[in-house]
């Protein structure tokens, strides 16, 4: 990659980052924060709180990926971030779960996912396209990461408050780098326009676009019900969480990373994708058992934490740039809004659904739905084509399975 485009891919993964960090940054400790402001005793309101920030973004993601194309992607960018920080300093200064709500809401409506990726596609070249959007997916798993294990900290020493107004001072600077360190955007060039409609039915496409919900669904109503878990089953108080999750998050990225550099050298993408989402399986069903039978030691809990936190990364880090790589090159920027679109879906429905059924039907049922959106994803991603390696000619924008 030559400098331009390192500098192009880590600004724009970087902002990509502190995109998700709003939303990741309070997954560990909200559910038992919440418990302490006016409406907190409703869990489903605690899970709408945790995911109405993907809804509103679902809703922005096509259009701001529109507007991208039409009036250049940093100032589209510059407006969600600043949307974005408003959001975030209304939810800091809100004392019920309703304030927080709205605040959350509008954080979503910056929805820049899809033209900052449309960006790194645009200034990075074929043969260098795979390893920037592996930048922004591994960004996804490394922000993840760094929130399980930053925000009890933070929390003890700065509140839920502080944690909203730090999301907020971060997005101010970020338009700072949009503006001073992400290189100009080339001019387009023109291209064969691509029907919209063909990229919704790309067999290819529909089967990532399906397995980002089912993975942030999973994602968002595992957190839902953790945080909790370990203050009741390990006695362990939110400021101590990251007792737990350092070592396990830091263990499985050392071990997630050897199957995807194979995988990529084979051609065997696909036999790690789905041993991926095998894993992700197994582990609902040793979280449904692991409530279902309280009384198994928390240390279980632990383990199948990491055994999420391996598969989460490695899904993570793959799926954005299998998208760049099967999209057609004129509709790259559409399909990522689909992709990000559908992402933002399912941290919606599964901080919604996960909320509902842990205070109507009890914490287990939560991995049952987990379970049972894993098992469909495995199903609808076995008959996927084998992945080409890096570099290798792509899927064509009409082709079906």
């Amino acid at each position: 990659m030559s400098p331009t485009e390192i500098r192009a891919s880590l600004s724009l993964a970087s902002i990509f980052a502190l995109r998700m960090l709003g939303m990741f940054l309070i997954l560990p400790v909200f559910a038992v924060h919440a418990r302490t402001l006016p409406g907190g005793d409703s869990a489903t309101m605690v899970g709408l709180a945790m995911g109405i920030y993907g809804l509103t973004q679902s809703f922005g993601q096509i259009p701001f990926g529109m507007a991208s194309d039409k009036y250049g992607r940093k100032p589209v960018i510059v407006i969600g971030l600043v949307i974005f920080a408003i959001g975030s300093f209304i939810a800091a200064a809100s004392h019920t779960l309703a304030g927080v709500i709205v605040g959350r809401a509008l954080q979503g409506a910056g929805a820049i996912s899809a033209a900052v990726t449309a960006f790194i596609a645009d200034t990075t070249r074929e043969e260098h396209r795979t390893k920037a959007m592996a930048m922004v997916g591994g960004s996804i798993g490394l922000t993840f990461a760094v929130s399980l294990i930053a925000a009890p900290v933070l929390y003890a020493s700065i509140g839920m408050g502080g944690l909203f107004a730090l999301t907020g001072i971060l997005s101010v600077l970020a338009v700072g780098v949009v503006l001073y360190v992400v290189p100009p955007a080339p001019e387009m060039v023109a291209t064969q326009r691509v029907p919209f409609s063909k990229v919704l039915v790309n067999t290819e496409l529909m089967r990532l676009n399906f397995g980002v919900f089912a993975l942030h669904a999973t994602q968002m109503s595992m957190f839902v019900v953790v945080p909790a878990a370990l203050v009741e089953y390990a006695g362990l108080p939110i400021a101590d969480h990251w007792k737990v999750y350092l070592p396990v998050v830091l263990a499985s990225f050392a071990l997630m990373l050897p199957p995807v550099f194979v995988g990529e050298k084979k051609g065997k993408m696909k036999q790690v994708f789905l041993g991926a989402i095998a894993l992700m399986l197994t582990v609902q069903l040793g979280l449904w058992l692991f409530f279902s039978y309280p009384a198994t030691h928390w240390l279980v809990l632990v383990f199948l934490l990491f055994a999420f936190f391996v598969s989460f990364n490695i899904l993570e880090a793959c799926q954005p740039s299998l998208v760049s790589r099967i999209a057609p090159p004129a509709a790259k920027g559409s399909a990522l809004g689909v992709y990000n679109t559908l992402q933002a879906l399912g941290l919606f429905c599964g901080g919604a659904l996960g909320g509902w059924l842990k205070q109507h039907t009890g914490p287990s049922s939560v991995f049952i739905l987990c379970a049972g959106l894993t098992v469909v994803w495995l199903i609808i991603a076995a008959s996927m084509r084998n992945l080409p390696r890096r570099g290798a000619v792509t899927a064509t924008a009409t082709a079906t399975a």
